[in-house]
């Protein structure tokens, strides 16, 4: 038990990372939903893209053998590529999956089929032109391994600092985004009524195209960070990943921005602690055993839906 205790800080700090990248692919979840109330299934592969882009630039990077590599430039970059594409990537998913579906009063299931296709889809697509094999993130060149400080008897590495940063800053930058600007008051007026915001003159396809853009960035920007974190990638890892960010969204409040990133939080540090007290050969369970427990007891989860009373179902 001594032990355990030894060591839980440092799980601690493993578990918070981890929750702020789950929370930044939930919120591609809960935007999704906020605004069509479906779900996008084929998220996990745009992370799983986005890690791949992150990885294709640095590889570029090294082979040119670009001189003075450094972070403070090299992740900004990573991540600016990864969001554009993924974000993109989201955008055709919407144009040519989802709304030929919705435009024509598909149910909900028509996009959700659609969705998981697409995700199949994305999966072989890159196993076919990227190979099946693992790639790997040059993490160490990067971010050396003497970088770290040593907190409340905690070892954090520079990555995990940064990983923690980004992800905070993104989540703040998205809130306001959504609360103070006009496209975030457009945001919300679609998530409301999509009817009555066209009336009022919102573009109702472009609010839906720039959240889906949105989304699919953040997961894009996941993607990099896991890939600098796990330094492993391949073209299935979007298949769990998705599945917990999901989980995470369901347990905060799907459709609820806050209830995304408090989800993913809580998601991750509890996966931390199922490995620090269980057996780690068990931790995907964690996820699923929470999803069902969430829906069972709280189904609209910690802060609940924030979906228009109409829709509610």
């Amino acid at each position: 038990m001594a032990d355990v205790l030894q060591i839980l800080p440092q799980q601690l700090v493993f578990g918070l990372a981890l929750g702020t990248v789950y929370g930044l692919i939930a919120l591609g979840y809960t935007m999704v939903y906020g605004v069509l109330l479906m779900i996008n299934f084929a998220h996990g592969e745009i992370f799983m893209i986005g890690a791949y882009v992150g990885w294709g630039v640095l590889t570029a990077l090294l082979n040119a053998q670009v001189g003075g590599l450094h972070p403070a430039w090299v992740v900004p970059l990573l991540l600016l590529h990864a969001m554009l594409v993924a974000g993109l990537l989201g955008v055709c998913l919407e144009r040519f999956a989802y709304r030929p579906l919705y435009l024509r009063g598909a149910t909900r299931l028509g996009p959700l089929i659609s969705a998981v296709g697409a995700s199949i889809f994305l999966q072989n697509a890159v196993m076919v032109t990227q190979g099946a094999r693992m790639k790997v993130y040059m993490t160490s060149l990067l971010f050396p391994r003497g970088w770290r400080i040593q907190v409340a008897g905690a070892s954090i590495s520079a990555l995990v600092i940064v990983m923690i940063m980004v992800a905070g800053l993104m989540m703040w930058g998205l809130h306001e985004l959504v609360q103070r600007t006009t496209l975030g008051r457009s945001i919300r007026a679609v998530a409301e009524d999509r009817e009555t915001a066209a009336i009022m003159g919102v573009n109702v396809r472009r609010v839906i195209a720039v959240t889906f853009f949105l989304g699919s960035a953040l997961g894009g920007a996941a993607g990099v960070l896991v890939g600098l974190y796990y330094t492993q990638i391949d073209f299935y890892m979007g298949y769990s990943a998705g599945l917990k960010a999901f989980t995470a969204a369901v347990l905060g409040g799907i459709g609820n921005i806050k209830g995304a990133m408090l989800g993913g939080l809580v998601l991750g540090l509890v996966e931390s602690l199922a490995v620090t007290f269980g057996n780690p050969a068990y931790k995907d369970v964690v996820a699923f055993i929470i999803l069902i427990l969430t829906l069972v007891f709280r189904p609209t989860g910690i802060l609940g839906e924030n979906v228009a009373e109409r829709e509610k179902v």
